[in-house]
């Protein structure tokens, strides 16, 4: 293999997209990850359990009286969700250019490196924006006496979230490994 050293940084962010594209398919198109669940409902990156798939949702209707699910703000970090899908598409891209690194050249490796710490701040954003979200969507439904807690796709963005970290460094470390290809002696 031409460049060895890219291939750590590759292996991380071919999983680290993995990990983000399980959550970005999450419910209501795969009911096996979400990332919150109250009231028998799961909540996922585009909507919730019969819901149809679209950017940005709301709670209303699950909670009777007067909460803090309704206000624009919470609205709005639903909008942020397609963060998930963004990091992944930027996991696959540093994918493909890592592919590019070890294979061939170095250029490759550091256009690895650049996208998989972009990936790595989406990630980090989506994952924020997640605890934030869905904490104050946990005690509200909570203080109204429902069951309610986070769900596995916020935890499996942690864990995005951890490999695209390791990979970033695996990456810049890459970047610096030797890169010669050895001529044939006859």
């Amino acid at each position: 293999m031409a460049a060895g050293p890219a291939v750590p940084g590759l292996i991380c962010n071919l999983a680290a997209m993995v990990l983000l594209v399980f959550v970005s398919v999450s419910v209501p198109t795969w009911n096996t990850i979400y990332l919150f669940h109250a009231n028998n409902v799961r909540y996922g990156v585009f909507g919730f359990t019969g819901s149809q798939a679209k950017i940005g949702y709301n709670f209303n209707g699950q909670l009777p009286g007067n909460h803090r699910l309704e206000e624009t703000v919470i609205l709005n970090l639903t909008d942020a969700l397609i963060l998930h899908p963004i990091g992944a598409g930027l996991a696959g891209l540093a994918v493909l250019f890592g592919i590019c690194g070890a294979a061939y050249h170095r250029a490759g490796t550091v256009f690895m490196t650049l996208l998989s710490a972009l990936a790595l701040l989406v990630t980090l954003v989506a994952w924020v924006f997640d605890m934030a979200l869905f904490g104050i969507a946990r005690q509200q439904f909570r203080n109204s006496g429902f069951d309610a807690d986070y769900g596995n796709g916020v935890w499996i963005t942690l864990g995005a979230l951890a490999v695209l970290a390791i990979g970033f460094c695996a990456s810049a470390c890459g970047i610096f490994g030797s890169y010669r290809r050895r001529r044939a002696t006859y």
